[in-house]
């Protein structure tokens, strides 16, 4: 008896139409802003039905929170930021001065993807408050500082007296996508310039240097 094939071949081409209709979504959001973006709008510049959009989606709402986690991760795959090989890898260095390099390293390849959404997903919010509630964590970037400043306060030259919380503030503030754009898309820095600045300013601040008193 003959096996079927198709299987995989419609799972793939699922997974395509998925990133088109994400892909369309994103270039609308930008240009005209979530709430003038119709689900109809979206369909036909994807070149799907809309109810494709309905039946994959439900709503808008989950589609722009699909979009965001997709430009977070970098691809469509159910990892959490905390499990991301880049993100264990930052947490398993042996010093706080590397662990740093490799957040920061691996924040920048997220803000790459995202800085050109914040705009849009921030007036996207204040036009519709339930988007908050698509996120039941909080704010999922402080979650993911926090974590990377427990472990990295607890390392060979994090510099004395500085906890956990204030070295998230830190990170929170100095790795966010709205002074990633002052730098990068406003002054016309190179994203390796902005991410050397980066490093150098938390290390100065996080860790502790031979000869500092």
């Amino acid at each position: 008896m003959e096996q079927r094939k198709d299987g995989p071949k419609r799972t793939r081409n699922a997974t395509q139409t998925r990133a088109r209709m994400l892909a369309a979504a994103r270039e609308l959001f930008v240009r005209q802003g979530y709430g003038a973006t119709t689900l109809k709008e979206i369909a036909e510049r994807a070149g799907v039905a809309v109810q494709t959009i309905y039946f994959t989606f439900g709503n808008k709402r989950v589609l722009l929170k699909e979009l965001v986690d997709v430009a977070i991760a970098g691809d469509a795959e159910p990892v959490a930021t905390m499990d991301r090989p880049w993100f264990r890898d930052a947490l398993a260095a042996p010093l706080a001065e590397s662990q740093l390099r490799l957040h920061v390293r691996g924040t920048r390849e997220i803000l790459e993807r995202v800085a050109s959404i914040v705009e849009m997903l921030r007036a996207a919010a204040a036009a519709d408050p339930a988007l908050a509630g698509q996120w039941d964590d909080g704010d999922p970037r402080f979650t993911v500082h926090l974590e990377a400043a427990r472990a990295l306060v607890a390392k060979p030259g994090a510099r004395a007296g500085v906890t956990a919380e204030q070295a998230a503030d830190l990170l929170f503030g100095l790795l966010s996508p709205e002074l990633y754009q002052v730098f990068v898309r406003d002054r016309g820095w190179s994203p390796d310039r902005w991410e050397k600045w980066a490093g150098d300013t938390l290390v100065a601040q996080l860790c502790h240097r031979d000869g500092e008193n």
